[in-house]
């Protein structure tokens, strides 16, 4: 019931397998070459394709969306998916524009995964807020998720989602034990916005992991768009930097290798 496979597609798409549940975050699946546009004058071009195809995919029974109006979270062949997926979460404004089945939370409200044989699973919404202070027209609404299942002995499963490091991101250490987390990293930048970032860098992500002290921090999303602007070099050189407690939490998932962890 503890032992979870976690498998990193590439970019923020993660395939989470725990006690029978097949669950998929932010599905991209289109091949490398197109530019997707984010409104007011942002873009990027995706730079490298998915380690595993769609069609490759087993049955997905939940897919966690943490927004579906950026094309580096949900692109065209991402989209395709969902119908096949038992359940799409995401935010109640992109579950809106979604329509059917879709479950929409907001930050901090629950919904559960249940069927016949297996634990229930409960998701609970994280806040995100996907850059500056007042960037909420540009970016929109964006969450995190929690997973929780009874057997968990060290903590919770949480996914951050594309955000920078705020108070809403820091609530999580004040409300939760954290086992695992997976870090939406790359410190996204625009040419048109300057130097502002739209989610956290590495120096971010080691004062994140002094508060919430996880045993196992795993970075995603840093490599595969022109608009992530710290690969994992980066990332590597400023761990160098942290404290040793802090730097030890960190594993690096090899893109589209399943990996055991015990949660």
């Amino acid at each position: 019931m503890n032992d979870v496979r976690i498998t990193h597609i590439g970019g923020p798409t993660v395939l989470i397998e725990v006690a029978g549940w097949r669950l998929l975050t932010d599905p991209t699946f289109d091949p490398p070459g197109q530019t997707y546009n984010f409104g007011w004058g942002t873009s990027s071009r995706k730079l490298a394709g998915p380690a595993i195809a769609a069609d490759d995919l087993p049955p997905i029974d939940a897919v966690l969306l943490t927004h579906e109006h950026h094309g580096d979270n949900l692109d065209g062949a991402g989209r395709a998916l969902l119908p096949a997926a038992g359940v799409v979460v995401t935010t109640a404004s992109g579950a809106k524009r979604l329509g059917g089945s879709a479950r929409g939370l907001e930050p901090w409200q629950s919904t559960r995964l249940e069927a016949p044989g297996r634990p229930t699973i409960e998701i609970t919404a994280t806040p995100c807020r996907h850059g500056p202070p007042f960037s909420h027209p540009l970016a929109g609404d964006v969450i995190g998720f929690v997973l929780r299942w009874d057997g968990q002995e060290n903590g919770v499963l949480w996914i951050s989602g594309d955000t920078v490091l705020f108070d809403g991101v820091r609530q999580v250490a004040d409300r939760l034990q954290i086992d695992t987390a997976v870090l939406h990293l790359g410190g996204v930048q625009f040419p048109i916005t300057g130097p502002v970032r739209y989610s956290m860098t590495a120096k971010d992500a080691v004062e994140l992991c002094g508060l919430i002290r996880p045993r196992t921090a795993i970075p995603i999303h840093y490599e595969g768009w022109t608009h992530f602007k710290q690969g994992r070099e980066a990332i590597e050189r400023e761990l160098e930097r942290a404290p040793d407690d802090i730097r030890r939490r960190f594993r690096w998932l090899p893109i589209g290798t399943v990996v055991e962890l015990a949660v």
